[in-house]
């Protein structure tokens, strides 16, 4: 199975002046738990809730009204490819302990993002135990 097979398609990215309360309602409106930070056409980080709750919401200086998504952000992206097996990109995921990793086409263009869930939904109870197992270890 490869990871176009199961991956959601259409996923858009912000800049990382986005303010931090726009991100959210991008979340709450579209039921997700990440979104990939873009700068001059290329991703160089991502933002999930857990980023906003614990780099912003619980800092010092937290003001919802000035922070964005630089301030916040996961700098670094990990991809996977839409025509990567399954199981590569189950690996990949394990490997650095993330639930969600966008997808890049042949043309290094986000095309999807595959999540925990996707892999849930898809793979076979083998490689989804591996990969609960991987990815929700202790840091």
């Amino acid at each position: 199975m490869k990871v176009k097979d199961v991956m959601h398609k259409g996923v858009d990215w912000v800049s990382p002046d986005t303010p931090i309360t726009e991100i959210a309602k991008l979340m709450q409106g579209h039921d997700i738990g990440c979104i990939p930070i873009g700068n001059d056409d290329h991703l160089i980080g991502m933002v999930t809730d857990r980023d906003i709750v614990c780099k912003g919401l619980a800092s010092k200086d937290f003001n919802a009204a000035r922070m964005t998504a630089r301030d916040v952000m996961t700098e670094g992206i990990h991809c996977c490819r839409e025509d990567d097996d399954l199981a590569k990109a189950v690996h990949h995921m394990e490997t650095l302990k993330i639930r969600r990793l966008p997808v890049i086409n042949k043309s290094k263009r986000m095309v999807g993002m595959i999540s925990l869930g996707d892999v849930g939904q898809s793979a076979t109870a083998d490689l989804l135990t591996q990969c609960v197992k991987g990815v929700s270890a202790h840091h």
